[in-house]
């Protein structure tokens, strides 16, 4: 709780992936990719409950033998492929609320971003709370310049995709951000609903490029796993 605010905190972990079968429980830094989302939502100081949404029954044990709350499993009509994560956070949303009484904020965590840490969750909770705005999404700054960009005609002729000059030295370039998927918080009010747009969230939440390492592929996870392994030099030093 924060402010006399409850809290929710859900991570959406369905069955299917084609790019990484079985991604959200893989095997990453030697535990399974789920664990990092769930010791970090754990660790928040102002998350009042945190559970995983899955339609999976090897998801919800691997998830509860990394102590994970899975009180409740996602109906296959809102697991598919082209089910909308939107739709799976209301049934989250709708369900707790008559578990355990309305709450406030909904946090939604991907597991697929297993960088992200307990202190960028608080971080982002104190600054929507600071402002007037009812939603947050975190980003990153883009490594690869719209500047640069271009869309092709039908004769192979280019269009900038910005109008802009880019004769400019790229330390000149204005910064531009994307959504990394993160960190979502919504206000849970009369205008949270399916037609809720998590990507359009209006306040933003900056995060450094390596804790926004989102997994979808096999490359990615050797990135992720690259940089768990300085962390845990870094914390040996420290112990020293």
């Amino acid at each position: 709780m924060y402010k006399g605010k409850k809290i929710l905190a859900v991570i959406p972990a369905r069955g299917g992936s084609k790019g990484v079968p079985l991604k959200n429980i893989i095997n990453v830094g030697g535990r399974p990719l789920i664990h990092y989302s769930i010791q970090c939502a754990k660790g928040s100081k102002y998350i009042d409950r945190t559970v995983i949404s899955t339609d999976d029954l090897l998801i919800k044990r691997v998830s509860e033998e990394c102590g994970g709350d899975v009180p409740f499993m996602r109906p296959a009509e809102l697991a598919k492929d082209t089910s909308k994560s939107i739709d799976a956070l209301v049934h989250a949303v709708d369900t707790m609320n008559e578990m355990d009484g309305p709450y406030d904020y909904v946090v939604l965590l991907q597991n697929t971003v297993p960088l992200r840490k307990s202190w960028h969750v608080d971080e982002a909770i104190e600054k929507i709370f600071a402002s007037e705005e009812r939603s947050l999404v975190s980003v990153t700054e883009v490594e690869e310049h719209p500047i640069l960009m271009r869309t092709l005609n039908e004769d192979d002729t280019v269009e900038n995709l910005l109008h802009m000059n880019s004769t400019m030295r790229r330390q000149d370039f204005p910064k531009f951000y994307k959504v990394d998927g993160a960190i979502y918080i919504q206000k849970l009010d009369k205008d949270f609903n399916n037609d809720t747009s998590l990507n359009d969230g209006k306040l933003a939440y900056i995060m450094e490029n390596r804790y926004s390492t989102d997994i979808d592929n096999y490359i990615d996870i050797k990135i992720v796993e690259y940089y768990l392994e300085k962390e845990r030099e870094k914390e040996a030093e420290e112990m020293m």
